[in-house]
């Protein structure tokens, strides 16, 4: 078993991590279904976060039966007229109902209130994701224009930079508004030690503190050269066979140099020095224009060895930062599903439960965990709106279906296409277990 827990990266506790996410995106999503089906006046029977047996039950007012069950890894709502959690037809459970039972019923209603209920379960995470983003965006803001240090992180040697100071200057070029600082940084001398001109108190100083984007290791991917070397968060890689690393990008170079071959990293880590190898693996990188490039990583994001303050970010901004964010996940996981279809890229870039409980479990803090809640809940939003049955699009195709032909699929080829959809289903899953497991 605990070799087992050992795949999750943090054992028990991703685990459980993982599960609350999920239960929260599923509850998020299955009460889109049950609150517009109610609007729309169809019953709902069941309402259960989980599969399986029951481990609690409480049925309201209105006859729904509300439970958490035994195995929480998704959810459903079971409206009246459904034989299962799939909401396929049941047929003896209407007969000799009233044309008024009958209209409270999933498949008595009309196809607008039937296409309405079906279509709030993803639409229900694409909004609460976009909320998410908006209360993360306003809590946490968005960087000052001027280059203010809020805080310093830990690095060995001396900084001589502090928190509040002001950066005007470094290496005697005057530094820009923070829209262009990641360029500006770029571009500044590959060394060890740079001069700083700060405004500090009032006055202007001058001191000295590395180059701002060292390899000071922010996050470490999930399935990555890193990972399995045993690379954390706040270390910080020195040198590359042997050869000192001063900056990020000096340690993109090497990585990219070597196609693949071993590294041998020098890691500071809390005032020791470790000693690390670790050969980079090729990775299909999503393109902002679309399409994908393979790439030399190692599974490392860096960041600056301080944090820039910030100020709160205007309401109207956040929500269209929100939505745009909302739909780059979109558009970002169509293009990759699209690409593993036409098998430009590998299907190794899939994620089955192990890989997403990993990317979770992986966030180094409150904020990142539940902008990652969102992040999943869109593209299990997108999932669920992929035209097969069994799934949200697959009933929606059912029901352009009758709209374009004036009546319904037939019952028994519904039930057909339902277990092909069931198989289409497992079939991914597999596959992406299969990712997690044996996908280097």
């Amino acid at each position: 078993m605990s070799s087992l827990l050992s795949l999750f990266g943090g054992g028990l506790f991703t685990v459980v991590v993982f599960i609350i996410a999920l239960s929260i995106i599923v509850a998020i999503h299955e009460y889109g279904h049950y609150i517009v089906g109610r609007w729309s006046g169809i019953k709902a029977d069941v309402f259960s976060i989980g599969f399986g047996k029951p481990l609690y039950q409480r049925t309201d007012k209105r006859g729904t039966v509300w439970q958490l069950a035994a195995i929480p890894l998704g959810g459903y709502v079971k409206f009246a007229g459904d034989a299962n959690a799939a909401s396929a037809p049941d047929n003896a459970s209407t007969e000799g109902l009233s044309d008024a039972e009958r209209r409270h019923t999933m498949h008595g209603a009309p196809l607008w209130a039937r296409t309405l209920t079906v279509l709030a379960g993803p639409m229900f995470n694409f909004i609460s994701a976009a909320i998410i983003f908006v209360f993360l965006m306003m809590f946490y803001g968005q960087v000052q224009n001027r280059l203010i240090v809020d805080n310093i992180k830990d690095l060995p040697g001396e900084i001589g930079l502090m928190a509040g100071d002001e950066l005007l200057t470094i290496e005697g070029q005057d530094v820009p508004e923070m829209s262009s600082v990641g360029q500006f940084f770029e571009d500044l001398p590959r060394k060890d030690v740079l001069s700083y001109t700060v405004l500090r108190d009032g006055s202007e100083q001058t001191v000295t503190a590395p180059h701002p984007f060292p390899v000071l290791v922010n996050t470490v991917q999930v399935k990555s050269a890193a990972k399995r070397a045993g690379i954390e968060s706040g270390d910080v890689i020195m040198a590359a066979d042997g050869v000192p690393l001063p900056t990020f990008y000096d340690l993109q170079d090497v990585v990219k140099a070597k196609e693949g071959a071993d590294i041998a990293l020098d890691v500071w880590r809390d005032g020791e020095v470790l000693q690390m190898t670790l050969a980079a693996l090729s990775r299909d990188i999503p393109l902002p224009e679309g399409g994908f490039e393979k790439r030399w990583l190692i599974g490392i994001e860096g960041t600056y060895f301080f944090s820039p303050a910030t100020e709160t970010m205007p309401l109207g901004k956040a929500i269209v930062s929100s939505i745009e964010q909302v739909w780059t996940i979109i558009v970002m996981s169509l293009s990759g599903i699209g690409h593993m279809i036409t098998g430009a890229i590998s299907t190794c870039n899939m994620s089955g439960a192990i890989g997403m409980a990993q990317f979770v479990g992986s966030a180094p803090t409150i904020a990142d965990y539940i902008g990652k809640i969102a992040f999943i809940s869109v593209a299990i939003g997108l999932l669920n709106l992929l035209p097969i049955p069994v799934l949200d699009g697959g009933h929606l195709v059912f029901y352009l279906y009758e709209a374009v032909r004036g009546k319904p699929m037939p019952d028994r080829a519904i039930n057909v296409m339902m277990m092909v959809g069931m198989a289409l289903i497992l079939s991914m899953m597999m596959l992406g277990l299969g990712s997690d497991l044996f996908c280097k």
